[in-house]
């Protein structure tokens, strides 16, 4: 801040004397003389005031630094470095209880149950009727740093979950850690693991739900990535980690252990003031070699291109989508249980169906702190006829939440899930679920 000297001066202190003192002429005598005293006592005061902010300041700018060893305030809001560090630390993440009560299991200790997951949903006969869970693995913890280089802001970001190795119900529902992001990046380049440039996690709807609508497109994974800013968005291009699922002939997903060539992908973004837009595409190689099936030493190049956006309506509302197709989407969708990446059939041919994913949303804002979000998804792919029974055919998801916010960084929530599944042999099942949930950042 810059200091302003506010010393003495006799002379303005003479002129409003005199400039207030003209003004009092018609007044009798010793009425004014009382005013002229009275107004005197207060410049008085107020000098005095003025002559202490001055001495503070002119302390101020004689302190020493602080200490080397003092933890300081960081540059960007929330942070703090440490002592002889320029780097700018940030502590986030939220604890989240969730209380979900199912129309059907999605079986023992099942993940299902705790998150809606498309190639998870019961079918009609499978499990049994009705399931409470209450778990709070959603609880996250993430620290962000922010270094100043030449080069520009040198940043780093690593974030964990409790959705690793399952805990037993039966006593300290010991669940364990999962990374979820861990990336630095310096000007456009991002090296580590974090959302797949494929995705466009911005235009998915909010959901109390982990698991969301049954056709996002759901990937973190390691990856390089360059972005690069054009006037009204920006484009971005990424090499990432590839790993073939493919099912063999008898419904069995297997994984390649000889991916060569990385999954390739592009995105567009443009801000606009009617909303912001993205366009996504994505090249794939999938390879089979497969001691199952001894002959099937084979690979295959498919694409996919998607469409996502976010259109602002009225107030704070705003509808979002998100659709892709292609034929290899595979793990990239359901999180990674419903459709293959391709399909092999009985004379080691590999197959590349076509695949598609959709979702349409609405946020509304009933106040400033209550909010509804209603969300419509469907899922499907156009299996072979010889492809086995128990192979995912479609799903379609709806999800309907109300969520207060009471105080900044707590929601309050309840939510109601329908969704269905059918797989290629035409067994299908309905799920109905109710979640509430609280949700407390830090």
């Amino acid at each position: 801040m810059k200091s302003i000297n506010h010393g003495y001066n006799p002379f303005v202190k003479t002129a409003i004397c005199i400039a207030l003192s003209g003004s009092m002429l018609a007044i009798a005598p010793a009425a004014r003389a009382d005013a002229i005293s009275d107004l005197k006592a207060q410049i008085d005061a107020l000098q005095k005031k003025f002559d202490e902010l001055a001495a503070t300041q002119a302390a101020a700018a004689k302190a020493p630094p602080a200490p080397a060893n003092v933890v300081t305030g960081g540059a960007t809001p929330g942070s703090f470095k440490l002592p002889g560090s320029d780097t700018s630390v940030t502590f986030g993440g939220y604890v989240k209880g969730d209380a979900i009560f199912s129309s059907k299991s999605a079986g023992t200790n099942s993940v299902g149950d705790q998150a809606l997951f498309p190639g998870l949903i019961p079918l009609t006969g499978d499990n049994e009727e009705k399931q409470l869970t209450l778990h709070a693995r959603q609880s996250r913890f993430n620290i962000k740093t922010d270094t100043p280089t030449a080069m520009g802001a040198l940043s780093t970001f690593l974030e964990f979950d409790l959705f690793g190795t399952d805990g037993n119900e039966s006593a300290s529902n010991s669940h364990n850690l999962r990374l979820r992001h861990a990336f630095g990046s310096l000007g456009g380049l991002l090296v580590g693991q974090t959302w797949s440039n494929f995705m466009d996690p911005g235009a998915l709807p909010e959901t109390l739900d982990f698991g969301g609508p049954v056709g996002e497109m759901f990937v973190r994974q390691a990856q390089i990535r360059w972005t690069q800013a054009f006037a009204g968005g920006k484009w971005s291009v990424s090499l990432e980690n590839p790993e073939s699922i493919v099912a063999l002939p008898s419904g069995v997903g297997f994984r390649a252990d000889d991916d060569r060539i990385p999954d390739i992908t592009g995105k567009i973004d443009f801000n606009t003031a009617k909303g912001r837009y993205s366009i996504t595409g994505m090249a794939r190689q999938i390879r089979l070699d497969s001691p199952a099936a001894p002959a099937a030493t084979t690979q295959k190049w498919g694409g996919v291109i998607g469409l996502n956006g976010v259109i602002p309506t009225t107030g704070k509302d705003d509808f979002r989508f998100s659709v892709n197709y292609g034929n290899v989407i595979g793990r990239y969708s359901g999180n990674g249980t419903a459709f293959r990446d391709g399909i092999l059939d009985a004379n080691s041919n590999l197959d590349l169906p076509n695949q598609w994913g959709a979702i349409a949303s609405y946020r509304h804002f009933w106040t400033s702190n209550l909010r509804s979000t209603v969300a419509l998804s469907g899922l499907g792919v156009s299996n072979p006829s010889t492809a086995h029974g128990s192979l995912f055919k479609n799903a379609q998801s709806a999800h309907l939440n109300l969520i207060w916010s009471p105080v900044a960084k707590t929601d309050l929530g309840i939510e109601y899930i329908h969704a269905r599944r059918e797989i290629q042999s035409g067994q299908s099942g309905n799920l109905n679920r109710l979640q509430a949930s609280a949700q407390y950042a830090f």
